[in-house]
């Protein structure tokens, strides 16, 4: 279980749609409403909800949420809701990576050509290995993965993340659930890597744009807005996967 639904309901809460996060175990998730699922703690049938957030501009995007059920049992359920998606959003769990469902639900996906991103989830679980998902989407997936965020930590040193973009570290404040962070100068011990991942980042993305990919050439950097704007131009052709934290 990579952790979907509960997922779903952090950005309930974080949104504002929901004021207390709902828990899976507990039988409390808003999206499992059926009583079989709360009794059982897995998702049966697809959930739709809507919420809004505002991006970094300030302006309130709509966004259309349909949380899936992850068991083998109910594939169908998730095919008949990629036929409908604009983009979906794929949860691994960073112990395990890349399971069997994982690449039959991206199979369906590929199908229908459903854009992508991928998050890696619980990060703070014992044997969590972020660098091991990456490679294993790879590999397993075929897939061209594109990473925006590095963790700070692993398994219970599990602190924040590296925005690659951005080039700082997000850290999370414990007593707020996630909700409030600090941004801070990336850790020393975490500098090389960031830059060697946010060259890949840049590399990928300025093939998408030949004025951009030019003036790269010649050693201009793109500014972070343009990195932007490529990510999700590349993003919604399908062309690559960005990745999470």
């Amino acid at each position: 279980d990579a952790g979907k639904t509960t997922t779903t309901e952090r950005i309930l809460f974080y949104t504002g749609k929901s004021h207390k996060m709902g828990e899976v175990h507990e039988g409390a998730a808003t999206m499992d409403w059926m009583e079989q699922e709360q009794e059982r703690g897995i998702t049966i049938t697809s959930a739709a909800t809507t919420t809004f957030w505002a991006g970094r501009d300030g302006k309130k995007r709509r966004l259309n949420i349909i949380d899936t059920p992850g068991h083998v049992d109910f594939t169908i359920e998730v095919e008949r809701s990629l036929r409908v998606l604009d983009g979906a959003i794929a949860l691994l769990d960073a112990n395990a990576g890349v399971e069997p469902q994982t690449e039959t639900v991206w199979r369906q996906a590929d199908k229908y050509k459903v854009p992508r991103m991928i998050f890696v989830n619980k990060m703070d679980k014992i044997g969590a290995d972020f660098y091991r998902c990456v490679e294993m989407i790879e590999d397993r997936l075929g897939a061209q993965p594109l990473v925006l965020q590095l963790p700070v930590g692993a398994e219970s040193d599990f602190k924040g993340v590296v925005d690659l973009i951005e080039m700082n570290a997000r850290l999370w404040r414990d007593e707020t659930l996630g909700a409030q962070w600090d941004d801070v100068e990336i850790p020393e011990d975490l500098r090389d890597r960031a830059e060697e991942w946010r060259e890949k980042l840049i590399e990928t993305v300025v093939e998408l744009d030949d004025t951009v990919m030019e003036a790269y050439l010649e050693g201009n950097m793109p500014d972070n807005d343009t990195i932007r704007r490529l990510v999700r131009k590349g993003t919604c052709a399908v062309q690559f996967f960005p990745i999470l934290a």
